[in-house]
């Protein structure tokens, strides 16, 4: 069984169902509004170049089903995707698109896009967001189509770090050692626990993601810095904040599963995640493990899917555990109760990952002067660009995010692809990367 099906008969009780896809990357950002801050912590990011990662829906999406875009696919690009057979879904277009919106709430804005939703309501079509927040149960009333999910108050409660931190705690699992700060007294105790003999100490917003809402603490100085900032919002402030112990890493990993509607866990996949300054950057898959290390995966994939669907969740779940020397696995860093980007290489893996082969997921950053196009992308990777199923090269999974922060007026901005590198082992698909990433780098200075 494919794994759209597997989605299908966990969301929906129906193998044969349709999906309309809404990409809402970062949705932690609707579900973080009003919630307690680390001073400081926050990163600016672009949030144009986030919303168009929407694209990536395309992939993940099977015929029958639908994809929601802020704007068409790039006609070379589209033309590269229908030769590797890669996007049979029928794609809806938003017609009121704004870069800095998300796709749903471009949805929301576009009357002739709505009425086409409505026109799919016949009983056996579901709306299936990255995840939900307020706007998708919006969406949802707007167009007569179900959500595929819980609903956002639940979302947002079980996707919080401070709810898998309570629930590791009370389950049993390994835990990083570490705690829930809910006052400013809490976090002063965490901290002088820690960072005690010199340790080190992190520090995590519930709701933050990729990366923001995280700071490192290094030293007693940057503690007593981070307590007088937060001391200085006010006697009656809140912390809601996870602190733990900083442990070496020997490798990052994501699972995933699925919890049915009755309750069921199926365990997807693991995959070894790339990180880059702690932000993620991709995959690495398949990974090779100890029976007892993915024993111990497994069992918590159990323990994990269980609790949640006793507060009422079904879907998909990732999970980021840590490996670290010695094969000691820390099961549960944190829940994503919601798809995510390892979600999104399921299809992929499927069709253009054979047995014996290695893929790694990447991220290439760019400096660009100017807009590309997909044909000019094409031309610079030349016979790297994957186009066949089973042969060694990248594939191409989102072209939108590389102009989508391109600035009106022209002039400098910062773009990114996102690609699937796949060779006969990790060493030849981490060597294709490298390549992809040299000639795109060229690219972009040949201006």
């Amino acid at each position: 069984m494919s794994f759209s099906r597997r989605l299908k008969d966990a969301v929906a009780q129906d193998e044969e169902a349709r999906l309309v896809y809404v990409n809402n990357f970062e949705v932690e950002r609707s579900w973080a509004v009003g919630e307690p801050k680390l001073p400081g912590a926050g990163v600016s990011f672009t949030g144009t170049t986030v919303n168009r990662m929407e694209e990536m829906g395309v992939l993940l999406a099977e015929a029958g089903d639908v994809v929601i875009l802020k704007a068409p696919l790039d006609s070379g690009y589209r033309d590269y995707l229908d030769g590797l057979g890669a996007a049979p879904a029928d794609i809806l277009v938003a017609d009121d698109s704004d870069p800095a919106r998300t796709v749903t709430d471009d949805a929301l804005a576009s009357p002739r896009l709505l009425a086409e939703l409505r026109s799919l309501a016949e009983g056996r079509t579901w709306l299936m967001p990255m995840g939900v927040s307020r706007a998708e149960e919006e969406l949802s009333r707007a167009t007569g189509l179900p959500l595929a999910g819980p609903g956002a108050d639940l979302a947002k409660h079980v996707n919080g770090k401070i709810f898998s931190r309570e629930l590791i705690d009370s389950v049993g699992l390994r835990p990083v050692p570490g705690g829930v700060a809910r006052t400013v007294g809490d976090l002063s105790v965490l901290l002088d626990r820690h960072m005690a003999d010199g340790g080190r100490a992190v520090v995590k917003e519930s709701l933050g993601v990729s990366g923001r809402g995280m700071v490192v603490l290094r030293d007693r100085t940057a503690a007593a810095r981070l307590l007088r900032l937060i001391e200085r919002r006010g006697a009656s402030a809140t912390a809601d904040l996870v602190v733990e112990s900083w442990v070496e890493r020997a490798q990052d990993l994501n699972y995933q599963f699925l919890v049915t509607r009755t309750g069921e866990v199926r365990f997807e996949t693991v995959k070894a995640a790339v990180l880059r300054d702690g932000v993620h950057q991709g995959h690495s898959f398949p990974v090779r493990l100890s029976d007892t290390v993915a024993g111990e995966l497994r069992d918590a994939a159990e323990v994990i899917g269980q609790a949640l669907y006793k507060e009422g969740y079904f879907g998909m779940v990732g999970v980021d555990a840590m490996l670290a020397p010695g094969d000691v696995l820390y099961p549960c860093l944190e829940i994503n109760a919601r798809f995510n980007m390892s979600t999104y290489q399921s299809r992929i893996a499927e069709r253009y990952v054979p047995d014996g082969t290695h893929a790694v997921a990447a991220t290439i950053h760019l400096r660009l002067r100017r807009q590309h196009g997909f044909e000019e992308v094409a031309h610079a990777l030349g016979d790297l660009l994957r186009m066949e199923t089973g042969r060694p090269g990248v594939l191409i999974n989102n072209f939108a995010t590389l102009n989508a922060a391109a600035p009106a007026d022209g002039g400098e901005f910062h773009g990114r692809l996102y690609a699937v590198c796949v060779g006969a082992d990790a060493e030849e698909a981490l060597r294709l990367r490298s390549v992809a990433d040299d000639r795109l780098r060229r690219m972009a200075e040949a201006g």
